[in-house]
């Protein structure tokens, strides 16, 4: 959605974005996307920091509000850091500025979906969690995750850092609310930040705060997140994003126990746990220059590695029965599990965009599907057994995730948004996939 009132900006921006395989919608003023708030929720909202009717910063609380799972990127022409850092602590993803630049423009989009899809499959995952007790969990049969769930609650009490690893979509975020939960800190703030999504000059004003007058756009006393979680939990997401000069920064804050805001002369206390998460291998993080190996070692006191669900076969079939409950009741259906057939495809299939893919896939087949059972016609995967039986050059492996990436393009008649949300991956990962396959879309 496009929310803007200057229709030759609306119009552009929709050209590019339906270019992109996007669907648009535009809308000119306040008054307008206050009355679509009774339509169906967007993913993705480009509004205008100064509409004729509001200002943009004063509609986020609303939007996010009424649309509490739409992803929010302020759009002006006259931007300050002041502005930018408002709009992030009010709920909005991400700040552009005009005039655009396209590429960076759907970047933004494209991270802001990874980001929408990545919470949607946390708050899944937290309400599966929701009923573990002694130790162990209905949607975690796996003795890998029994022992990560164990390691959990053994070092939870503890103030000592953890760094989560594991690729994209196996529950990092999850187990992080987990071990603050769990915690001494449980009733403090949990604090996250994504290092990917600030822009490099923000970051560490975001975490360390800053006096005015300390950059141009500084006009006050910022608090920054370090303060902002006192007493409780701070997840820093995507750590090796982290730009290296500012890994340094942490590194100090880490082994001082106290932090600088930016342009202050006074340090402070830092009284908050930290936790950080990475989707990329440390080794190759720390050989490519991506992270400083002196601060992987200082922050991982304890290393959490998640392991994908291919690896992990006893947990498909809980987490999609668990999805099945949670779709069906939410689409008003009776749909009583599923057939021997489908359960042994699901639990053979390797899962490369692992739960966030799992997820997606059921709620495709809730959707699809004429029965009170879900069957193999109802699932979209394709069966290893057939899978790259004509790709000599490639692994196993990767000839089952080309097939599985050519046979969802064929069923979305070559539409890369709804292949990567259905596949669980961003448009770009697919895209990558598709040039890096040979695949012709």
């Amino acid at each position: 959605m496009v929310v803007d009132d200057e229709a030759p900006i609306r119009s552009l921006l929709a050209t590019v974005l339906a270019k992109a395989s996007y669907d648009v919608t535009e809308i000119s003023d306040a008054s307008a996307l206050r009355e679509s708030f009774q339509g169906p929720e967007p993913d993705v909202i480009l509004l205008d920091l100064k509409l004729p009717d509001a200002d943009g910063l004063e509609l986020l609380p609303q939007v996010k509000k009424q649309w509490p799972q739409t992803e929010v990127i302020i759009l002006t022409g006259f931007a300050t850091i002041d502005a930018a850092v408002n709009a992030t602590k009010l709920g909005a993803y991400d700040f552009q500025k005009k005039p655009f630049d396209h590429k960076s423009l759907l970047l933004s989009v494209e991270r802001a979906l990874e980001h929408k899809q990545l919470k949607e499959q946390t708050n899944s995952l937290r309400q599966a969690l929701s009923t573990m007790s002694n130790g162990a969990s209905p949607i975690f049969q796996s003795p890998a995750m029994k022992n990560i769930v164990r390691t959990v609650e053994r070092v939870a009490p503890s103030d000592v850092s953890i760094l989560i690893t594991g690729e994209s979509g196996t529950g990092k975020e999850v187990i992080a609310d987990l071990i603050h939960t769990l915690s001494p800190r449980a009733k403090g703030p949990f604090i996250k930040i994504n290092c990917a999504a600030l822009p490099r000059e923000l970051i560490e004003s975001e975490l360390f705060g800053s006096v005015k007058g300390a950059f141009t756009g500084a006009q006050s006393d910022r608090e920054g997140l370090f303060k902002q979680a006192s007493g409780g939990t701070l997840l820093m997401d995507e750590l090796a994003e982290m730009p290296v000069d500012t890994q340094t920064k942490l590194l100090r804050v880490l082994q001082e126990k106290e932090f600088r805001p930016v342009g202050g002369r006074t340090s402070y206390k830092s009284d908050c746990r930290i936790i950080a998460s990475t989707n990329l291998e440390v080794e190759v993080a720390i050989r490519s220059g991506k992270l400083r190996e002196d601060l992987y070692y200082r922050i991982s006191a304890i290393s959490l590695a998640l392991p994908p669900i291919r690896e992990r076969r006893e947990d498909i079939l809980p987490l999609a029965t668990s999805f099945l409950k949670r779709f069906a009741a939410q689409a008003a259906r009776t749909i009583n599990g599923f057939t021997p057939a489908a359960a042994e495809k699901l639990k053979r299939y390797d899962w490369p965009g692992n739960v966030r893919q799992l997820q997606n896939e059921i709620q495709r087949a809730v959707l699809m599907t004429e029965q009170a059972v879900i069957d193999v016609g109802d699932l979209s995967i394709v069966d290893p057994s057939t899978a790259a039986q004509d790709e000599t050059d490639l692994t196993l492996l990767e000839g089952m995730e080309r097939n599985t990436i050519a046979q969802m393009l064929k069923e979305t008649g070559g539409n890369k948004l709804e292949t990567a949300k259905r596949l669980g991956i961003g448009r770009q990962t697919l895209y990558n996939k598709i040039k890096a396959y040979g695949i012709e879309a």
